[in-house]
């Protein structure tokens, strides 16, 4: 049967299997030569054609097919993104016949395309205005940057992060998007020009990224560009219905809000004014929840919330059933996530099995603001108040009662999750401006809030797999990425904007920043170390003590360059003292020891005394789940350790497999890839059992549930040592005896740790496992348009997501199959 292929216009032409070829050749330069990419890809490309084909179905195909073999070698999805890249630079630039015409086009369209996004009024006008020398930004673009974009990095760029045209075109390739946002963040400065071109520099390079919401909005006509919100709702009417129009606007611009409840007055609590009783905090939370859903975004992504209450409330025990499934749906959240602000006190209760008092906050109206030992000792007059008759509402329960309830909750529906009030209180450095009632959406940031603020802040992570060289980490690289980073994440402060002016005026008397870190398991891996070694703790206690030195050296110039922030004065920061001296603190004010290695390596005596001059920010770190970013990276999230060696990843743009490269490079150099690859899949991705694999290669390759739960709490004790705000610390557990949750999580608080975020459960069954070999042309060629996949090729629906996408995903089956690689999803995490 002959093949015709319909073009763009609607002509039709003759199938070119040279042109194929020729395409598939171009996009496996420099790859394994062993590998016979063309016959393998263009022989199996055959099976899905019919007459008719569109060009575009063509292109998608052809990617398709070389995502079907990424199980037998990751190389496959480099073919792949390289072939995706292709069709893009095809839609916005036009044809070209080798990388140096590709380079010219990209400097030569430039100018043009940054003038039609503000013509468009796409993009902020300063942008065509004279400000920036768009001749000298467009000699500075790298295409062959490019190069470091997996597969999914080019979709999730593309599809979340990419500008569109008003008419739906494409208006970005990939270093224009890099361009545009350094462009956007660098608005502010005297040489515009000059600190683009650095901060595209590293971004382009992949050696630090922006947050989500930054990505999407810097440069654009509306730079909403911060990322975390934290607010509470006050006790009145006139205040919650505020909370409900501020978390409609703060939801709108894309940021992820934190929001506590726990002052509002208790279910059955008087209400003098018209003399009835309070519904409590419930309803409220299910309007908010609402309130979610309908600002959708067009109904691409959900707003992303996280509900806080400290469960000294009484209605506590129904917070604690907002997420599950049965119950009266009028008292369920289905969208917010919760999470419980939890004191010394109560971990101290728990410990000695004491009993634990739940209180109304109209009669307990100081408890909200108090902390530490301040906190125990009001805490306990509240409690002999109310055994004397003094306080009319309240309930009795043993401590450790209430801890498992929370963790059978946390074991059940992921939720809550456990955060630690008086840790965050006693541990923060900018103390001076009120308590701290809450974290963010993802539990990474600790700052403080009342009716006047509503705090911001602004994130960007450091990947650390770009920052080893010649076989070791290179320090001065992640201080040259941290102090850079830093400075563009101040100037970001002046450039967002916000529709809720309690959150720009805190954001502008603050300045809270968020600098983390990404790839620190990829970096574990490279340096065959394993994530739960003596070696991979100093790692990371290494990496960030260098991290956190850079940051606050980076702040102190600027505080000299532009002013300390305006709460300066009072802080923890103006008396000298870093991150690292509140471990000494938080311990003597919790009476029991912080359980942290106390090493330090560089001269903090020396920053002390110049920290005392002034800091330009009053937060500077944050360890965010960098979930997206991290697609874009082509690295693991945050501080997490791998998931599988072979997993089916779901997106907003698809499902994607993710084979672990490093593990396949590490097989390789042994020549044993070719030999056990059939048993790693048979396995699902679990190579322990497999005897032809070596011990040391087990080791340093063990996945998320093989892991010892405590190993994640060493990691994010090392990581919090240096850190002054706090660390999404995703856990893993594959016990599900409630008695060994409570020793874990109370092991986390005696080791100092902030937060914990989602807990991921081992599944009680694992999916059927699929013959490993399969017949491709049944795979593939079985129906005429079902060859091209679900995953997602250049035109894959989706410009929004979740607020981040999947922090762990789904192991199941690898085989190929007719729909893709639709092998169940993965649990969402938000960024």
């Amino acid at each position: 049967m002959s093949i015709t292929v319909v073009k763009r216009d609607g002509s039709r032409e003759p199938y070119d299997a040279n042109k194929i070829n020729i395409a598939i050749e171009h996009a496996a330069e420099g790859l394994d030569e062993n590998i016979t990419w063309v016959t393998q890809i263009a022989s199996e490309l055959e099976l899905t054609l019919f007459d008719g084909i569109t060009t575009q179905q063509l292109d998608e195909a052809v990617i398709q097919v070389a995502l079907q073999n990424v199980k037998d070698d990751p190389a496959f999805d480099q073919v792949a993104a390289r072939l995706l890249l292709k069709t893009i630079y095809k839609r916005v630039l036009g044809d070209y016949t080798d990388a140096a015409d590709l380079k010219r086009l990209h400097r030569e369209h430039f100018a043009a395309t940054i003038a039609r996004g503000v013509d468009e009024a796409l993009l902020d006008p300063r942008f065509t205005s004279g400000l920036f020398d768009l001749e000298a930004l467009a000699a500075e673009l790298e295409p062959e940057n490019d190069e470091l974009l997996k597969y999914i990095g080019v979709v999730t760029l593309n599809n979340r992060y990419g500008i569109k045209a008003r008419n739906n075109e494409p208006l970005e390739v990939p270093q224009y998007f890099w361009m545009r946002v350094a462009m956007g963040l660098s608005l502010n400065e005297a040489n515009p020009t000059e600190h683009a071109i650095a901060f595209y520099k590293k971004m382009s390079a992949l050696e630090y990224l922006a947050a989500g919401s930054t990505l999407v909005n810097a440069g654009t006509s509306y730079p909403q560009l911060s990322n975390c919100f934290v607010m509470e709702m006050h006790d009145d009417i006139e205040h919650i219905a505020k909370s409900v129009r501020d978390v409609m606007w703060l939801t709108k611009g894309t940021g992820g809000i934190g929001l506590s409840v726990t002052k509002l007055r208790a279910q059955g609590s008087p209400i003098r004014s018209n003399n009835t009783t309070s519904t409590g905090p419930i309803p409220f939370m299910h309007t908010i929840d609402s309130v979610l859903r309908a600002v959708s975004r067009g109904g691409k992504k959900f707003g992303a919330l996280c509900f806080y209450m400290e469960n000294w409330h009484m209605d506590f025990p129904e917070f604690l059933d907002l997420r599950q499934n049965s119950g009266d749906p009028y008292r369920r959240t289905r969208t917010a996530n919760t999470a419980v602000w939890i004191s010394d006190e109560f971990m101290k209760r728990v410990q000695n099995d004491d009993d634990w008092y739940l209180f109304d906050p109209l009669e307990v109206t100081d408890l909200n603001e108090l902390y530490g030992k301040e906190f125990s000792k009001r805490y306990a007059e509240y409690v002999a108040m109310a055994e004397r008759g003094e306080i009319k509402m309240f309930k009795k329960l043993g401590a450790r009662e209430q801890f498992k309830q929370i963790l059978i909750s946390l074991q059940s529906t992921s939720h809550p999750w456990l955060t630690w009030k008086d840790t965050i209180n006693n541990r923060a450095i900018n103390n001076n401006t009120g308590t701290i009632h809450l974290s963010n959406l993802c539990t990474e940031i600790c700052l403080p809030q009342d009716r006047d603020n509503i705090s911001v802040c602004n994130l960007a992570s450091i990947n650390l797999s770009r920052h080893f060289t010649d076989g070791k980490v290179d320090f001065a690289k992640i201080a040259e990425s941290a102090k850079l980073a830093v400075r563009q994440l101040d100037n970001l402060i002046d450039i967002t904007v916000s529709s809720v002016d309690e959150a720009d005026h805190a954001n502008t008397t603050n300045r809270a920043i968020g600098l983390g870190v990404m790839g620190f398991t990829d970096l574990v891996e490279k340096l065959g170390y394993s994530y739960d070694s003596e070696e991979s703790f100093e790692l990371i206690d290494e990496i960030m003590e260098h991290v956190s030195y850079a940051a606050i050296e980076a702040s102190v110039e600027l505080a000299q360059e532009r002013g300390a922030y305006d709460n300066f004065a009072g802080s923890r920061w103006s008396q000298g003292l870093v991150p690292f001296d509140t471990i000494d603190l938080t311990e003597a004010d919790r009476g029991i020891e912080v359980q942290v290695n106390r090493t330090t390596r560089l001269d903090w005596d020396a920053l002390r005394e110049r920290v005392k001059g002034g800091v330009r920010n009053a937060t500077l770190m944050a360890i965010a789940p960098t979930a997206s970013i991290g697609l874009v990276a082509g690295t693991t999230p945050g501080l997490d350790p791998q998931f599988s060696q072979i997993f089916s990843r779901s997106t907003s743009s698809g499902k994607f497999l993710e084979v672990n490269r490093n593990l396949v490079e590490a097989l390789k150099e042994r020549g044993l890839w070719e030999r056990t690859r059939e048993s790693i899949l048979r396995s699902q991705g679990d190579i322990q059992s497999i005897p032809e694999i070596p011990e040391d290669v087990k080791a340093s390759y063990k996945t998320s549930f093989q892991l010892s739960p405590y190993a994640f709490l060493e990691v994010a004790a090392r990581a919090q040592k240096w850190i002054d705000q706090a660390i999404s610390r995703n856990m893993y557990l594959e016990t599900r005896d409630i008695d060994d949750m409570v020793d874990i999580y109370s092991a986390a608080w005696k080791k100092g740790v902030k937060t914990t975020y989602y807990l991921h459960m081992k599944p009680r069954h694992t999916a059927e496992q699929s013959t490993v070999k399969v017949n491709k042309s049944e795979a593939i060629g079985g129906g005429q348009k079902k060859g091209f996949g679900a995953a997602g090729g250049p035109s894959a629906a989706g410009s929004s997501a979740d607020t981040g996408a999947s922090a762990g995903a789904t192991q199941a089956s690898v085989a190929p199959s007719r729909k893709g690689f639709g092998f169940g999803g993965a649990s969402k995490a938000a960024e």
